[in-house]
């Protein structure tokens, strides 16, 4: 709906509060996303995170205006985690990557909230159903936590939402007041 705000017929208990995305996963920015991930050029990450702070800047959205509105105090930047044996072998999570370069910029803190306990295989090629049931109880917190706080959810790209839908509903379950998801790409 507008700001990314979810509709009001579509919220559940345990889902999404918004979702803002810089841009739709086409060229330019599917070629730099891609980099990022898979030829593990990092350093584009800094350039997309200026690139979505100045976007931000001009077309301030809902989500900025929330922030803003409590002066960032009861906000967390955390991302959707990779499970550690893909971490080892990338290097490096490029959500996680992006999370704490925006985190740095905004003025927020950034704090690793979940971890991945099941090593699912890539979403990539799967359909809506496949995704969502490959998801299926792969994440939990990294500590008990009762979070009370806004939570600003990061990832590289929206597809079907499976995965971030998965998250919010950890998040949600640990009694975060909201959970937000920003992806580069949608």
């Amino acid at each position: 709906s507008i700001g990314g705000l979810t509709h009001p017929f579509c919220i559940r208990r345990y889902g999404l509060d918004g979702l803002w995305s810089l841009g739709i996963y086409q060229d330019p920015l599917k070629r730099a996303i891609q980099k990022i991930k898979y030829r593990w050029i990092k350093e584009l990450a800094g350039d997309l995170v200026d690139i979505l702070i100045e976007y931000w800047a001009r077309n301030p959205p809902i989500l900025l205006d929330q922030i803003k509105k409590s002066q960032g105090k009861d906000w967390v930047i955390t991302s959707i985690p990779l499970h550690w044996s893909r971490k080892n072998w990338r290097g490096f999570n490029q959500a996680e990557l992006l999370a704490k370069l925006l985190a740095k910029k905004l003025g927020l803190k950034y704090q690793e909230l979940l971890k991945r306990k099941i090593n699912t295989k890539t979403q990539v090629g799967l359909d809506s159903y496949s995704r969502r049931k490959n998801i299926k109880g792969a994440f939990s917190l990294t500590k008990p936590y009762t979070l009370n706080a806004n939570i600003l959810l990061i990832d590289d790209v929206w597809t079907t939402g499976a995965t971030l839908k998965e998250c919010a509903k950890v998040l949600k379950r640990a009694r975060a007041k909201s959970v937000w998801a920003l992806t580069l790409a949608r």
